[in-house]
């Protein structure tokens, strides 16, 4: 910790590390992150362990699924595991935050296949750097699959990922379906109510 980064935030040496540890959270400023690093010191240091093991948790114990590709602490994951599921359903998703969304609209029993993002040239992030390639191989090995439903975010890098896989998966005998727009463009997933989710699962339509 540099000397003029210390002094900039006024507090002591380990208030000051714990405060740019926060900020490198999304949404999380300055004063957002005094105000966690202050709750944080009224904790027990029984407290202070708990949450320290928490983080590292999630990056030693969770790996990908092989199968769908979603964030898992078991292989398969336990959607994958669940024999209830309709394989003859497959939803495409961006994100594993996505694959909570969907299933809180308690309207989808199939199955998903998570991209870890989209497609999106500004940031330079190509079809290479998704999950575009094992869902194409799965497709292929799975003839039990007769529905893939893309539930990319209804923005530009989403839309853009949709229609990409939607020109991959026209070879197979698969019908491909676009979950309808009763969400807002420009949007994601995770933030939408779980009513406005079903409908647009409901309204999806066929590319």
């Amino acid at each position: 910790m540099c000397r003029v980064c210390s002094e900039m935030f006024g507090y002591p040496e380990p208030v000051t590390r714990l405060l740019e540890q926060f900020m490198k959270l999304p949404g999380i400023g300055p004063k957002t992150a005094t105000r966690l690093a202050f709750c944080v010191l009224t904790w027990s240091e029984q407290e202070v362990a708990a949450f320290a093991a928490a983080l590292l948790d999630v990056k030693r114990k969770l790996h990908e699924c092989p199968v769908c590709c979603n964030i898992t602490d078991r292989s398969p994951c336990a959607l994958c595991s669940d024999p209830a599921r309709d394989d003859r359903l497959l939803c495409v998703v961006q994100d594993p935050k996505d694959v909570a969304a969907m299933e809180k609209t308690h309207e989808y029993n199939g199955r998903y296949h998570v991209l870890h993002g989209a497609i999106s040239p500004m940031e330079g992030i190509g079809p290479n750097e998704l999950r575009i390639r094992e869902l194409v191989e799965r497709i292929g090995q799975h003839e039990e699959i007769e529905e893939v439903i893309l539930a990319t975010n209804p923005n530009v890098e989403g839309e853009a990922t949709a229609m990409y896989i939607a020109r991959l998966l026209k070879p197979f005998p698969v019908q491909v379906t676009r979950i309808a727009h009763g969400l807002p463009v420009g949007g994601d997933l995770e933030y939408a109510d779980e009513v406005t989710l079903a409908k647009a699962l409901e309204g999806r339509r066929r590319l």
